[in-house]
């Protein structure tokens, strides 16, 4: 009954941009307004060729669909299964099944599947990294704390998508799905603001003026035409000819082609871009400034090099993962690590 009446404990995803909405951004400038129907007259006049600047459009549009497609894998911030006593027994549920006023018992190893305030705590140890910053464990006790105290201070609270680095602990969950502070934080990345890159604004700009001395010069062509005596079809296709030939066709390929070039650097760095124009401002960036060590990187720290009474040695690989090798002084693979 109460699953039904507060719902389901996943975090509800607004709609992101769908493949036409996508598609239509790539086109939505003046001077592209300009450069389609150049296109589509090219084509008309058997240039082809001319008109596949077209597929800066299609680039731009698979660059941002699959970064958004990654970006949507990164949401799975609730675990499968939580251990919860109901009924007189310890039961393995789905997290999706959790409500408010459920007990859950947690070990090390652990990801919290929703907020909770303790109940029994022994030795227990908290990563809240990914929602304070915070790179050390946070130690969790039971006593209480006054109203006022701030997220990060309250050790008899643990929050969803936190992992127990240590210890165990009995908690009962006050807030599931959107109501968690991990949903709070979700709700407010979907009321955010596009904030225009100097890139953009700066096209921008040259767009809206080249667009609009096109048209001038196109119809003070026409007009002369007109003036001179030459049919209407004539003086049309003359200010057409015009407008085509000042068009900058190869500019918003060249941008295009020149961003995704970018993005898939900086994918092979593991960095993911959604929006083609913000690799210009982020790849640009040679100084970030931040008082949180666990914010920006995985919280996970690997030895990169090691002595011992035979030499310095040093060591592949990142994080938990078990993977690397151990290279010798002069940089060769080493096949068992030296003893002594």
């Amino acid at each position: 009954m109460r699953l039904q009446a507060i719902g389901p404990n996943v975090l509800r995803r607004t709609k992101g941009d769908g493949p036409w909405h996508i598609l239509l951004r790539q086109v939505n400038d003046p001077l592209i307004y300009v450069l389609l129907g150049a296109v589509a007259l090219a084509v008309l006049m058997g240039k082809v060729v001319d008109g596949l600047v077209v597929l800066n459009t299609i680039i731009g549009f698979v660059q941002e669909y699959r970064a958004g497609q990654a970006i949507e894998a990164l949401m799975d911030m609730v675990p499968q299964t939580a251990t919860v006593l109901r009924d007189g027994g310890k039961a393995t549920l789905s997290a999706v099944e959790l409500v408010p006023g459920d007990v859950v018992q947690l070990a090390s190893g652990d990801r919290v599947p929703a907020d909770m305030r303790l109940v029994s705590a022994r030795s227990l140890k908290v990563d809240e990294a990914a929602l304070t910053g915070e790179s050390v464990p946070v130690e969790k006790r039971i006593e209480p704390l006054v109203e006022v105290t701030p997220l990060a201070d309250r050790n008899n609270m643990i929050y969803g998508g936190t992992h127990v680095t240590y210890g165990t602990g009995t908690a009962v969950v006050v807030a599931t799905a959107n109501d968690t502070e991990l949903g709070r934080i979700s709700s407010m990345l979907h009321e955010t603001t596009s904030v225009l890159t100097p890139l953009t604004c700066q096209l921008a700009v040259v767009g809206k003026w080249l667009t609009l001395a096109i048209v001038i010069v196109a119809a003070v062509l026409f007009v002369v035409g007109m003036l001179r005596g030459y049919p209407v079809v004539e003086a049309t296709l003359a200010a057409i000819t015009l407008a085509v030939g000042a068009i900058p066709e190869g500019l918003p390929a060249i941008v295009t082609i020149a961003l995704a070039i970018g993005v898939r650097r900086m994918a092979s760095r593991r960095a993911v871009i959604r929006r083609l124009p913000a690799v210009e401002t982020l790849g640009s960036t040679t100084v970030i400034c931040t008082d949180k060590t666990g914010t920006l990187t995985k919280n996970e720290m690997t030895v990169k090099e090691f002595m011992t009474t035979e030499g310095a040695y040093a060591v592949t690989g990142a994080g938990y993962a078990p993977e690397g090798y151990l290279l010798d002084e002069d940089g060769a693979k080493l096949g068992e690590a030296p003893l002594e």
